[in-house]
This record gives C-alpha cells, sequence and structure tokens, in this order.
C-alpha cells in the first residue's frame, strides 16, 4: 500500500512545539513517517478509519510506552492506498488521552 502522509496545522504546531522540548524529536518524526508509510494501520483503532498510534521519543529513554501519541485518519482512496491524515499529536506525560468529540470536531473541519 503507497499512502500519502498529510498533516494538520494543528500537528505541524505540535511537532514544532515538541521538537523544541525534546532533542532529536525531529529525527523521530521522521522515523515515525517512514514506519507508517510501511505500516499504515498500525495502532488501536479507535473509531472506524480512527486510529491512536504509540510513537518512541528517544530523549525521554522511555521507549513507545512513555512517548507521544498520534491519532490518525485514514482515507483509502483504492486498494493500493490513500491518505493518512495525522490529525493530533501529543506527549503523553501531558494528556493521557483525547476526547473523541475533539477528533470527530477536527474531521469535521477538515471536510474528511
Amino acid at each position: 500500500m503507497n499512502f500519502e502522509i498529510i498533516t494538520t496545522a494543528d500537528v505541524d504546531r505540535a511537532i514544532k512545539r515538541l521538537s523544541k522540548k525534546y532533542k532529536g524529536f525531529d529525527e523521530d518524526i521522521k522515523a515515525f513517517r517512514e514506519d507508517l508509510k510501511a505500516n499504515p494501520h498500525q495502532g488501536v483503532e479507535i473509531a472506524p478509519h480512527i486510529r491512536k498510534v504509540r510513537m518512541a521519543i528517544t530523549a525521554k529513554g522511555k521507549g513507545k510506552a512513555g512517548g507521544a501519541r498520534v491519532i490518525t485518519f485514514d482515507a483509502l482512496v483504492s486498494e493500493q492506498g490513500g491518505k493518512l491524515y495525522l490529525l493530533f499529536i501529543y506527549d503523553k506525560a501531558e494528556a493521557s488521552n483525547i476526547k473523541m468529540n475533539v477528533i470527530k470536531a477536527i474531521i469535521k473541519e477538515l471536510g474528511l
């Protein structure tokens, strides 16, 4: 499968903030994107087409369990691939969960 990974403006801001907070986060997000391209259906499906994926932050030294969480939405275009939207990214230390109504509001705002 070939998925195009698209980030929202909120995710871009969160990545910038986390990059300032954790040294090497830019490399972590690059590795995460490559891993996501190889396996776009990883993580836990929390609703149809919506997944919560664990991401390691190497500067924290805790692996995926203590790292970040990324909420993704997959828009399957064909059998061969589609678009994978990164809707939300957060440090697990800052928030344990994101409410479903917030996720659905982001999806609605994007017109998906």
